[in-house]
């Protein structure tokens, strides 16, 4: 396959940023999508040009770390993550547009790789558990009752890419924050700080400058694990239950 990128260049986040063209050729459609950026940089650092930064670590769907807008959509045209989108979802001659994650929260560090420190802080704000440590307890001594125990796995899934956010018309990282906040308060070992925790997570959310949630559902749509929109529904009341707690 023989492509055309148009990919953000960016010196670092005070310098300003520009779309620069690129040609690659002898993309197999068996790459990934970053194997296909590795490509392109070893063609740049060939000719003695800065190589493209981007975010990578396990290139296997499961820590979160890449993060590209291709073609405008967060994580590109199928629901899966950077790493695991392959070139056969492109055709030979195809123009490509990359772009790091677009939110006022997410500043550009260089090129493609964007600050998402914002999340660990949100994650921070939610505190521990009073789990007591030491040895691991016997599995049936906190009774979980099943519907509670998916609902936590269905949630404790988030692997915190941002695709939420970079999907958000508003930037809103809702669907994130209510991942973390739910898959911790149906737990009986996640009961006893359940108010403080959404309360602290989503004033910290706030502060950080995302913006606010209008239910376009954009973020339901773009996030590779499927983490579905009534989670934002179900954090709301949380907030809500913890306000008038307190």
């Amino acid at each position: 396959m023989k492509l055309t990128l148009r990919v953000w260049r960016q010196h670092n986040a005070d310098a300003p940023g520009a779309m620069a063209s690129y040609e690659v050729d002898g993309i197999s459609q068996d790459m990934s999508f970053l194997e296909m950026l590795d490509t392109l940089n070893e063609d740049l650092i060939l000719r003695g040009e800065d190589p493209v930064a981007f975010d990578h670590d396990c290139r296997e769907g499961i820590c979160g770390a890449c993060s590209l807008v291709i073609n405008g959509d967060a994580h590109g045209p199928e629901r899966t993550t950077t790493c695991q989108l392959h070139m056969r979802s492109f055709a030979d001659g195809d123009t490509i547009d990359v772009e790091p994650w677009r939110a006022s929260a997410f500043p550009v560090v260089k090129d493609l790789v964007v600050d998402r420190s914002a999340f660990d802080r949100i994650i921070q704000a939610g505190g521990y558990i009073t789990a007591p440590t030491g040895a691991a307890p016997e599995a049936h001594a906190t009774p979980v009752p099943k519907p509670a125990a998916d609902h936590a796995f269905e949630h404790a899934e988030c692997i915190g890419c941002g695709a939420c956010v970079a999907a958000c018309p508003n930037g809103s990282a809702m669907l994130f924050t209510s991942a973390k906040i739910n898959h911790l308060n149906v737990l009986p070992q996640g009961s006893p700080e359940r108010e403080s925790r959404v309360l602290d997570m989503v004033a910290t959310m706030d502060d950080e400058g995302f913006g606010g949630c209008t239910l376009t559902g954009e973020c339901a749509t773009a996030c590779p694990k499927g983490i579905p929109l009534p989670s934002i529904a179900a954090m709301n009341k949380e907030w809500l239950r913890a306000l008038r707690k307190g």
